[in-house]
């Protein structure tokens, strides 16, 4: 059986969309907080859902009893959320972390595939970016995410678990929310080009990233969590292996939208990098992981199944 914690989430339920339809048992720990109940309504014959908060470690140990694997994704997200809210965050992200290995640990789960982020390489200004990099975090979230690689590592050595742990370079797709506080950058571009307003835009537009088609994340927690026992302790960036830019992605906006979409700057995020792109070698070589769908492919899948949700 697989525990997805944060199920209800945008790359939560993906995954857990593509379990379901591979026949596996499925149990789902969120909280609600940030992740929806509708995303999981037709799903919802077919898992366990448990309701709660992975602070909660009576909650965790329950939700972890009878799985095999874990499928670490609930967090607090967003680098500005984590700055206005350090102590939160860290709460969440390292203490919940904790009770979830702890419990997997005592629920005897063979494997815990933990999601972390590329903001742990921080300013490192090398590209692209392989795991030998020394990391150097510049925000709260990223030095969250990267105590929780170590616990996860620190696990797969001390105690009779396998852990891996997967670097996401700012993935996007169905489901991304366009209406939280801290929205991804793709949604709330795709909001403004469906409504006719101007593109909000941090910065000058030109810093990069490697963007990430939900899928390709979905499949390598499938593989990260089937993968031989030698991946167990590893950590491996997950991404595309190129980069565009944030007017790069207006550009295409323009051309799905059919539409020129004004630009409407303001000052630089705190805690942003001005680019990133990551190397996906150790993940080919370890967990068997390619990339399945394309930026721009990706791109007008997300755009269309946005429009299908949003308009009107």
């Amino acid at each position: 059986m697989y525990l997805v914690t944060g199920g209800a989430g945008f790359i939560g339920s993906n995954i857990i969309e593509t379990l379901v339809k591979q026949g596996e048992r499925v149990r789902v720990l969120d909280n609600f907080s940030n992740g929806l109940e509708s995303n999981l309504t037709e799903f919802a014959g077919s898992i366990e859902i448990v309701s709660g908060d992975i602070r909660d470690a009576d909650i965790v140990r329950r939700a972890a009893d009878g799985a095999e694997i874990v499928l670490h994704l609930a967090a607090l997200g967003s680098v500005p959320r984590s700055i206005d809210d350090p102590v939160t965050s860290n709460d969440v992200n390292v203490g919940g972390t904790m009770n979830v290995l702890c419990a997997a640990r005592d629920a005897g789960v063979r494997r815990v595939v933990f999601s972390s982020s590329s903001s742990v390489y921080g300013e490192n200004p090398t590209l692209p970016k392989d795991e030998s990099l020394q990391t150097a975090p510049i925000s709260p979230y990223a030095v969250s995410k990267l105590a929780g690689e170590s616990y996860t590592r620190v696990f797969s050595r001390v105690y009779d678990i396998e852990t891996v742990a997967l670097r996401y370079f700012n993935v996007f797709g169905p489901r991304q929310r366009p209406d939280a506080a801290y929205a991804a950058v793709i949604p709330l571009f795709m909001r403004a080009a469906l409504d006719g307003t101007s593109v909000p835009i941090n910065g000058d537009g030109t810093q990069s990233r490697d963007f990430t088609f939900v899928e390709n994340v979905v499949r390598a927690n499938l593989l990260a969590a089937t993968a031989p026992s030698q991946a167990s302790g590893g950590v491996y960036n997950i991404a595309c292996g190129g980069r565009f830019s944030l007017l790069d992605i207006v550009a295409e906006l323009e051309k799905l939208s059919g539409r020129s979409l004004e630009r409407d700057h303001f000052p630089p995020r705190a805690g942003d990098i001005p680019h990133s792109e990551a190397s996906i070698d150790a993940a080919r070589r370890d967990l068997g992981y390619e990339v399945g769908v394309s930026f721009a492919d990706g791109l007008a899948r997300t755009w269309e199944s946005f429009v299908a949700k949003h308009a009107g």
